[in-house]
């Protein structure tokens, strides 16, 4: 902040704002906004838009410096309400932007999902395997939805999704018949997603083929949780 009396007076990232976003994004020619916004690309925008939630804070208390009008010293900022805050401004614009993307609530900027697919992504799966089930599906959600992921990224993303039915498959065999188990993993195998041979078909768009693997595995995966947990419900 500036103070009439003081001057300048650095917050956490220093008195010299320009390196700490140097430092902290690898990227020159970004701070401050008002001199470099007119040659930002997509990603320095999104860069920025993420650095902003990680360092943002609300002020709460501190006195005020009446002399020459100079206004609030804060002294108290509760990081939480900021964040939320900006995600409430930002959220708006950036869901209008192209085919819409949101700022999460842990600070990273995503792809918003296919539209009537938002429910699958944003829906807990019910299941008590928390590190080999839950936590990997959110990580290849999260990996594949990331504003710069590319191709591979989407691919990998897919991979885990495979892998997390590949783990649940012992127990889908008892819920699913045996084509429909058989078909899942025919589809990622054929395409190139888990395995290497040279029957593999790869002439076709894996932009659009890669994010249709993806709802298909995340809703089968969600499908197969719920089967598994309804069947351990019966068994108890």
């Amino acid at each position: 902040m500036w103070c009439v009396d003081e001057g300048d007076i650095p917050g956490s990232l220093g008195s010299d704002r320009e390196i700490a976003v140097f430092i902290a994004l690898q990227k020159p020619d970004l701070w401050p906004i008002d001199k470099h916004f007119s040659d930002y690309s997509e990603d320095d925008i999104f860069d920025l838009i993420e650095f902003l939630f990680d360092h943002i804070s609300k002020p709460i208390d501190g006195t005020y410096h009446s002399w020459n009008n100079c206004g609030w010293h804060y002294t108290v900022f509760d990081k939480a309400s900021g964040q939320a805050e900006l995600r409430e401004k930002i959220n708006p614009i950036l869901e209008r932007y192209v085919d819409g993307f949101t700022l999460t609530l842990v600070g990273e900027v995503e792809q918003l999902a296919d539209r009537g697919l938002e429910p699958l992504v944003e829906a807990d799966l019910p299941t008590p395997d928390r590190e080999d089930v839950a936590a990997r599906v959110d990580m290849a959600n999260r990996k594949f939805r990331r504003h710069r992921a590319s191709l591979d990224d989407r691919r990998t993303a897919v991979r885990e999704l495979a892998d997390v039915l590949e783990y649940l498959r012992p127990k889908a065999r008892a819920v699913l018949s045996k084509k429909d188990e058989s078909d899942l993993f025919e589809l990622a195998n054929n395409f190139g997603i888990r395995h290497h041979n040279d029957k593999q078909k790869r002439q076709y768009d894996q932009a659009i083929w890669l994010s249709w693997m993806f709802y298909h595995y995340l809703a089968t995966i969600h499908a197969c949780v719920r089967l598994i947990e309804r069947e351990d419900g019966k068994a108890q």
